[in-house]
């Protein structure tokens, strides 16, 4: 049951992303409810396939990688149909719903096996700031693919060539502010998140230097993006240029320390 709805969910994702390049084919607009509906059915057949784990196992999908890939991969649909539905423009699929189809894509073939995990209070602490951390991410990856669309826009705008990416992305003004607002969300949910994980970490003596140093390395990367925009005052192509930057080196960081533990024998994430 989880495995099918993992691979309803992973299509709806790709088809809504495809569904949302239509005017790169022909020169027609998006189709905003139909991208929107698509998008709604992929997160349904998600939160079923975790459902359906959550009573397999007994526990939340937060922790285990491939659980925890999968959880991330719904919280950043979750995050995307939000903001394209506030937006009321689908241009940000092209880029965010592969994005949250990866990491399920990798949780299904790497296999929904959960580790064991603490109960009580313990458990609780450990859940509530594992999941601040997720929504963070998942924001920090959507100011990430704002910020990208915005340099694509922009490179296209600056060379008076008026194709296909002018006609279907949204205003930059628009792609700007969803950085801007992105940013800011992200960085709220990584704060939190940084600070219970490091409380509940000196509280159980479940030190993981691996962990901390990429925690830390998102939290900073976020940070520099919501204060440089709120205090710095930023420019919204700098802004775009870091948060895609800054996004790929976390991603980078996390790939390296996934290959070294993993030939360590340990366990990263």
């Amino acid at each position: 049951m989880s495995a099918i709805a993992h691979f309803v969910a992973i299509t709806c994702y790709i088809g809504a992303a495809a569904l949302a390049a239509t005017p790169f084919a022909r020169p027609v607009g998006a189709p905003v409810r139909g991208v929107a509906a698509v998008l709604g059915i992929g997160i349904v057949a998600h939160a079923v396939a975790l459902m359906a784990y959550v009573h397999r196992v007994g526990q939340l999908p937060l922790t285990g990688l491939g659980p925890a890939l999968s959880f991330a991969g719904f919280v950043l649909a979750v995050t995307l149909l939000i903001v394209e539905l506030v937006a009321r423009d689908v241009s940000l699929t092209l880029v965010a719903a592969p994005l949250a189809a990866v990491p399920v894509t990798f949780a299904n073939v790497i296999g929904m096996a959960p580790s064991v995990a603490p109960t009580g209070a313990r458990g609780l602490w450990l859940v509530a700031h594992i999941a601040p951390s997720f929504f963070g991410i998942a924001a920090f990856a959507t100011a990430a693919a704002a910020g990208c669309m915005y340099l694509l826009e922009r490179r296209e705008l600056k060379s008076r060539r008026f194709g296909a990416i002018f006609r279907f992305f949204p205003p930059l003004d628009t792609l700007d502010r969803v950085n801007h607002v992105a940013a800011v969300a992200g960085w709220l949910g990584l704060t939190l998140g940084v600070v219970l994980a490091i409380t509940y970490s000196v509280t159980y003596r479940e030190l993981s230097v691996p962990k901390i140093i990429w925690a830390m390395g998102s939290w900073l990367a976020v940070s520099g993006i919501a204060l440089g925009r709120i205090a710095g005052g930023w420019q919204a192509r700098r802004a775009a240029l870091y948060s895609t930057v800054s996004f790929a080196a976390v991603l980078l960081l996390y790939v390296a320390f996934r290959v070294v533990e993993s030939n360590a024998g340990g366990r990263f994430l």
